[in-house]
């Protein structure tokens, strides 16, 4: 990733991809590098003992993977389960380990491209709130939209607390 400090005007050239979803009134964006399918929902086994923003686990061709709902993550009302609502798969990599995951958004909007000088970074909201996870915010024709760092929405102690996350299991 390309860090731009605030003195420095980007490349007018550079863009990058992201999927672009929604939770609620607001866009997210995640890149699309990150991204390995979008699923529709499917039938999820909950599991004891998970915090509440774990779902679940699903069978993915045979690899067991955890779960989780954006909106409980973060602290969004919770709402039932449309025809539109779906799992984005991603693969992350924690400490060197990859980890795949589903997360479970209201919407799948469209993929973009968004420039590097349409990003702006994340505006500071105190030392209390915490916006690691928050990439950046991109300006677009439709308003902004909340670009993710992925990794950064779950905590390392968190991620190890998922059932079977980091276990690498044969397709079947």
């Amino acid at each position: 990733m390309t860090t731009i400090s605030k003195d420095e005007k980007p490349q007018t050239g550079t863009s990058e991809k992201y999927l672009t979803f929604n939770l609620g009134k607001e866009q997210y964006g995640i890149q699309i590098l990150k991204i390995k399918e979008i699923i529709g929902l499917m039938d999820i086994t909950k599991v004891p003992r998970t915090p509440e923003f774990v779902r679940g686990v699903i069978n993915l061709r045979g690899k067991v993977i955890p779960v989780i709902d954006l909106r409980t993550k973060f602290g969004m009302e919770k709402i039932d389960d449309t025809e539109q609502t779906c799992i984005i798969v991603i693969d992350i990599v924690i400490d060197d380990n990859p980890v795949q995951m589903g997360i479970i958004v209201d919407s799948v909007s469209e993929v973009l491209d968004i420039p590097q000088m349409d990003i702006e970074e994340t505006p500071s909201f105190g030392t209390l709130v915490k916006t690691e996870f928050i990439k950046g915010i991109a300006k677009t024709k439709g308003g902004v939209k909340i670009l993710l760092n992925i990794e950064e929405i779950l905590t390392k102690s968190e991620i190890i607390k998922l059932p079977h996350a980091g276990e690498s299991s044969p397709e079947k």
